[in-house]
């Protein structure tokens, strides 16, 4: 982990601690950093926090309020950060969940979310079990007892589900006025190939790994242009094409449909 990103962790821990007193278990970094795939200039930080119970609204103000990027900067493009009380990350459920949630830093708009229930579907609620799911196999802890002993995922097959419900949401976005062609798609485009690789390689193995792993994984199996093509724009190449990336991740789509009991 670069220095300045861990300094940034110990610096939020010290913060949250000093907020949250004994009612602090821990603190997490979830995935980029989680699955040591985390890349300057790209990636987010993601982190969970987790407390012993609910928060009163002034306690989450006070987290807010110490942690946006105004308050501690973020070395990255942006913070994502979730609180969860103890026994909802423990639970295995696929509910949202979370005590606050807050989006803030450079090159992020600043989004505070005061409840698991107050997030929209249109905005994906599926990002939290798939986000603990990753915390329980392979989140860094900063602060408190390791992840694994806090985080628990949800069973593969429902696992499954919020996967196909993920990949629906990237397909959703990607809603162009014509039918889709051969030209070079949006930005994301390449993020929501990747997405689909990594969910079909995590029902198939069983373990989480990045986006980009998951998509060489993808290419050592069989060659698969739409794959290549997505891991070069990640170096500056052009998008895949849109007909391609959504061909791929219905593809993938079937697949986790298949595998749901």
């Amino acid at each position: 982990m670069l220095p300045e990103v861990w300094h940034y962790l110990r610096e939020m821990a010290d913060r949250t601690g000093r907020i949250l007193g004994r009612d602090l278990v821990g603190v997490y970094a979830a995935g980029s950093l989680a699955l040591h795939a985390y890349q300057p200039g790209r990636s987010d930080i993601d982190i969970a926090i987790v407390c012993s119970g609910p928060l009163t609204r002034p306690a989450k103000r006070a987290l807010v309020d110490a942690l946006r990027h105004e308050a501690l900067p973020c070395p990255a493009r942006g913070l994502e950060l979730v609180v969860y009380r103890a026994e909802f990350a423990a639970a295995g459920t696929s509910e949202p969940g979370f005590e606050v949630e807050l989006n803030s830093g450079p090159r992020m708009p600043f989004r505070v979310t005061w409840s698991g229930a107050d997030r929209g579907t249109a905005d994906g609620t599926f990002w939290y079990a798939v986000d603990r799911s990753i915390l329980a196999a392979a989140g860094r802890a900063v602060a408190g007892p390791p992840a694994g002993a806090v985080f628990r995922s949800v069973p593969d097959g429902v696992l499954a589900t919020v996967l196909a419900e993920s990949l629906r949401w990237h397909l959703t976005l990607d809603r162009p006025a014509e039918p889709p062609e051969d030209e070079p798609g949006p930005p994301g485009t390449d993020d929501a190939v990747l997405n689909a690789c990594r969910a079909r390689q995590r029902i198939r193995t069983g373990r989480w790994s990045d986006k980009v792993s998951a998509g060489r994984d993808v290419l050592a199996d069989a060659p698969t242009p739409v794959v290549e093509q997505a891991l070069a724009a990640r170096s500056g190449g052009p998008m895949p094409s849109r007909a391609a990336a959504r061909a791929w991740q219905e593809a993938v789509l079937a697949e986790l449909a298949a595998t749901r009991p």
